[in-house]
Order: C-alpha cells, then structure tokens, then sequence
C-alpha cells in the first residue's frame, strides 16, 4: 500500500484514462483525494505529461471553481497529487436524466458557464470540458477537474509537445483543435454547447465518433436544431446552444460569461433564425465551409488572459431622469469611446428603480410592470445612436431602493469588467452620506469609469473620458 506523509491511503474511488484516484483520509479524519498517473503497458505516453500539466495548473488557480491541490509529491512508484474531495455530484449524475426541462438545463448551463469563465480569467483553458469533469459543491457552485489536457497562456503547453494527434473526448472536441491549434477559451465554449445540447434534447449534437473523418465532420456540419428533436425547447435556448455550436471560434460567444448571462436571463436573448428553424443547413453553406477547413487559414488564438480583455463586459449604468441630459450624454460619449475600441465586447445599459415607490407605495402590480417597461423603453433610446448589433447589447432594470447594491450585485453574478456611470454633482450632504459612485467604486471587483456631466471647453468625447478617467479603480 503506497504512503502518504500526513494521510492514510484507502479504496481506489476512481479509474480514469490517463489516472487514478484513491480516497485518503488526513490525521483529523477530513477526507481527500490522491491522484497517480496510470502507468504499465498500453497506458498512453501523454499520461505523465497531463500530470505534470494538472499539478502546474492546479498550483496557480484558486477560488471555488476547482479543487483545492493540498499537496504533491513523489516517490518511488511516481509522482502524486492530493486533492480537495468535492462531495456534490457530478454533471454525468444530472445529465444521465436527459432530456431536462429547459429551466434546469439553463440553469445547470449558467453553471457551468460561470466556472469556465473564473478559468479563463486565470489564463486557462480545459480543453477537456465533459460532463464526468462537472461536479458541484452543496451550494450549486460548479466545479472543473481534470485538467491534463489544459493549456495555459502563460506556459509550455506540454501535452502539444507529447502528441502529434489533437487530444480530447470526440463526442466533445471542438473543430479548432481537431485542425490542431490549441489555447483558445471558445474551445471551452463549443464543448459547454454540446453539453446544453445534450442537456436538453438527451443527445449528443454529433454522436460518439470513434475515427479521425467522423470527428472532422463538425468542421463543416452543423447538428439537427434541438426544437427538429424536441419541439417544446424554446428557441432562446436553441439560439444560445447554436451559437455555443457555431463552425468557427469567431462566431461563437466571446466569453463564457455572456453564456452565463443568457442563460440566465432567456428574456434578453435576441432570437434570430437560428433559434427559430428546424431545417438542416443548406449544402451551400456546407460547402463553402467545407473549402474554408481545407483552405482557408485561421490566425493562432489568443492567450485566455489576453482575449477575455479584448472582449469585456460593459455594465453603463444610466439614470433616465430627464432631468440629467448632459449627464446622459457625457456617459453616452464616454461608451462610444470605450466599446469602439474592443470589437467583441458586450454592453449592458442598466437602471434601478424601487417598484414600490414608483407606485405610490402601494403595492400595485400594474402600475410596477408599466414602469419597468417604461425604463427599459427609456434605455433603448439611451443606446440607439451607439448603433450596436443587437448581440452586443443588453438591457436591464435592476429593482432596489438601493441602486449602490443592485449594480454591485449585479455587476459580481454577471462577470461584468468595467461599470461607467455619472456623478451627479456635489453637495454637503451627498459629501457626508456618500454617492452612489463612491461605493461603487469602493466595493466592485471589477474595473470604474465614473463620468461628469461636460461644461464649457470640454467639447470632445475623448475630453470627457480624460476627466472621468480621474476617477477610476482597476483590481489588483
């Protein structure tokens, strides 16, 4: 029986591929996990190589996304790992009761979502993303392990070293890797997407290929629409699966986090065609896609790190009285400038407003929805000189007495990057009580644009974000 220092070694829990896990218990009786790469004949050469990769990567990510790596170590009959034990069950557990309802399918969805955005952010991309490797913490936090296929931006990928062949589960590689280039986090999102699809139609969108050709044929083939499988899947959910789905890296969600938001929030998903048909692909997009995989190269991806900060998530947060015009346009200019300058990113126009107080301090429901529909109206026309595709936008109102803590919380579940909003002015008592922008600014994770209204010689957007920029916190 193998030895541990500090932990006692019981029954194998687990055999995988390219490992092994054990149970192990600590001193105090807490239980974990240790890991040891399969070895012997017949075992792949890439199995030493992948725990070299899970222990590095391990040791440089953090939060509740991934185990915790308790400690590493080696011996006589190889190197070790012991691991955090997740006791939640995995998405296998949830996804062996396929088809789900399209609630809960979103909802394990955005999940997930979340978890590979936290990843990403961490200059990591799986690359091995399945439901066996989905587990979930009590809470409903999602949890990614195995990461021996992983690559991070900032390091040797080792596992492109080792093999020659792309790596990765066929039921869910994405088109990109079987064409051999690695590190890109939409790989991630193609793999998310064919678990929505099997999530909600009980299918996988490409079967189980067991040959090089079957698998090459998602470069050029899209899977039958889930509503031509299940009629009763709303096409907000088939629009989001789709475009998870999509051929090429370009098309898909930028980040993990939009998934996360759409999936939580169907109402605000624009549906096009795509989420709308039941038809296969016409042949001659087959074709011209076909000639693309063949002939038509693709630019090498960009590091995690570096391509979420080209694609962020922009959070404005508009007051709609009138009676602050100026006010809306210096922060309309100061959008202008800062979406023109990242192609991919998303924008959300976002206000608060109490229900109650709107109606009087009575409660009345329909007073309440008539002013919600009110404020979204006012939003649209906020946004409609941006001119911005209507996948790049979105609109909330947030509901509070409290706007400081309804866009700090939103601005934390959504993954948001960078808030821009206005200071009103100044005054004894807004001094001594505090603005909404000052906690803001003191309390979200995530960097903020505060923007004053412009006065005589500030004739120019770019004047105007210089003065707000003077006001600004980016996280360590």
């Amino acid at each position: 029986m193998r030895q541990i220092p500090g932990f006692r070694v019981g029954e194998k829990f687990r055999e995988g591929a390219m490992a092994e896990l054990w149970r192990l218990t600590a001193g105090d009786g807490a239980p974990y996990l240790l890991k040891v790469p399969r070895s012997g004949f017949g075992c792949h050469p890439a199995c030493y190589a992948g725990f070299e990769v899970e222990r590095v990567v391990l040791g440089r990510l953090s939060g509740s996304h991934v185990p915790r790596l308790v400690a590493d170590g080696e011996d006589e009959e190889g190197p070790w790992l012991v691991l955090e034990e997740i006791p939640g069950p995995s998405l296998a557990d949830l996804a062996a009761r396929a088809p789900l309802a399209a609630a809960e399918a979103a909802r394990l969805g955005a999940a997930l979502a979340s978890a590979l955005h936290a990843l990403h952010r961490q200059d990591v991309v799986h690359h091995d993303l399945k439901p066996v490797h989905v587990l979930f913490r009590p809470g409903g936090e999602a949890v990614l392990i195995d990461f021996g296929l992983a690559c991070h931006g900032q390091l040797p990928d080792l596992v492109e070293t080792e093999s020659d062949h792309p790596l990765g589960t066929p039921a869910y590689i994405s088109p990109e890797q079987l064409a051999g280039r690695r590190g890109d986090p939409r790989s991630d999102i193609f793999a998310l997407g064919v678990i929505l699809y099997q999530l909600a139609t009980g299918r996988l969108p490409f079967g189980a290929p067991e040959s090089a050709a079957g698998m090459r044929r998602r470069l050029y083939l899209d899977p039958p629409p889930p509503r031509r499988l299940r009629p009763e899947i709303p096409d907000w959910l088939q629009e989001v699966i789709l475009r998870c789905l999509a051929v090429r890296a370009e098309n898909r969600y930028a980040t993990a986090a939009l998934v996360a938001h759409d999936l939580a929030h169907p109402e605000q998903v624009p549906v096009t065609g795509r989420g709308r048909h039941t038809q296969n692909t016409s042949w001659r997009t087959l074709l011209r896609r076909a000639w693309q995989a063949h002939f038509g190269g693709q630019p090498p991806p960009a590091a995690p790190a570096r391509h979420l900060a080209r694609t962020p998530h922009v959070l404005a947060a508009i007051d709609t009285d009138p009676a602050h015009d100026a006010l809306a346009q210096a922060l309309r200019d100061a959008v202008r400038h800062l979406i023109d300058g990242c192609g991919q990113g998303r924008l959300t126009c976002a206000t608060v407003f109490a229900p109650g107080l709107s109606a009087g301090g009575e409660d009345l429901p329909e007073l309440a929805r008539s002013e919600h529909t009110r404020r979204l109206v006012e939003l649209h026309h906020w946004a409609r000189d941006l001119a911005l595709p209507p996948e790049r936008l979105r609109f909330v109102v947030l509901p509070g007495t409290d706007a400081a803590a309804a866009l700090i919380g939103y601005a934390r579940a959504q993954h948001v990057d960078h808030i821009v909003m206005g200071a009103r002015g100044s005054s004894a008592l807004r001094r001594f009580l505090g603005s909404v922008s000052s906690r803001v600014v003191a309390e979200t994770p995530c960097t903020v644009t505060v923007v004053r209204a412009q006065k005589a010689g500030d004739s120019t957007p770019q004047d105007a974000v210089s003065k707000a920029n003077r006001i600004l916190r980016v996280p360590g």
